[in-house]
């Protein structure tokens, strides 16, 4: 199959840190972008999900009450020490 040559611009820095990546995994940038490339051609779209997540906003004098609300509601007992916790953590 024909090829053709492309033009891509990239933050530097990123580009440099996804070949190193690569490079890690055996393959070159280009050869990423083919894979890409051909998955976007299969999927008939981005191969993953692309979404808008919207947080519906708060005022600071909200999200301190909340916070305090919070605070208020915990208890000085609840919970274990950090010890404990993560010892039961590693022995499961």
């Amino acid at each position: 199959m024909p090829k053709v040559q492309t033009s891509l611009r990239l933050e530097e820095d990123t580009f440099n840190q996804a070949k190193e990546i690569l490079k890690s995994l055996g393959m070159n940038f280009t050869e990423a972008v083919n894979i890409f490339t051909a998955m976007v051609v299969q999927e008939r779209g981005l191969p993953f999900d692309t979404t808008l997540h919207t947080y519906p906003a708060i005022s600071e004098e909200e999200a301190r009450e909340k916070v305090a609300r919070s605070l208020q509601e915990m208890s000085p007992t609840s919970g274990k020490p950090a010890g404990e916790f993560f010892g039961e953590l590693l022995d499961s």
